[in-house]
């Protein structure tokens, strides 16, 4: 879970930030005790593609924490302003210097005291030569029945591709 009491000071005016109970259906909120700013802890999100490709899907194996050296599908954080679509074909390329179209969004994962949501892509090869990016050891497809299932990094990697595969397959 996100550490809220990491954050003390108001981004706005700099005051001392203290938890208050707003609402009695919700979470105790950061709020400055100098100018009254809610400083909310919103999620993150992070998109993931699956990309099938010659009876497989494509994978990358992670050259950065969290999960280095661990096998994920490629992805990562949309940047604030970026359309959800175009992060997906950002991160795609980065990853695996392929270029990729989206589909159909077919899942979003999300996990209790998890930031980061993940939109799932469903994706359709375009163009580029298949090799790893500047955060990744690793691009490779996998057979259906060879995917790296003990050595995958995140539960939505998981979840993506069984969806993927007794969905689509």
């Amino acid at each position: 879970m996100h550490d809220v009491a990491r954050y003390k000071f108001c981004p706005c005016c700099g005051g001392r930030l203290e938890k208050r109970l707003l609402k009695p259906q919700e979470p105790r909120r950061l709020v400055c005790t100098a100018c009254d700013f809610i400083f909310y802890i919103d999620p993150k999100l992070s998109v993931i593609a699956v990309i099938p490709m010659d009876e497989g899907v494509v994978m990358v194996r992670r050259a950065i924490e969290p999960g280095y050296g661990l096998w994920v599908v490629p992805g990562g954080f949309v940047d604030l302003g970026e359309v959800v679509e175009e992060a997906v074909v950002r991160e795609t390329q980065e990853e695996t210097h392929l270029t990729v179209r989206p589909l159909r969004l077919f899942n979003i994962y999300s996990y209790r005291n998890h930031r980061t949501v993940i939109a799932a892509y469903l994706t359709e090869y375009v163009s580029g030569e298949l090799a790893a990016g500047d955060e990744t050891l690793e691009a490779r497809v996998f057979g259906l029945k060879e995917i790296p299932w003990p050595q995958i990094a995140f539960s939505s990697t998981k979840e993506a591709l069984r969806d993927y595969i007794s969905r689509f397959r």
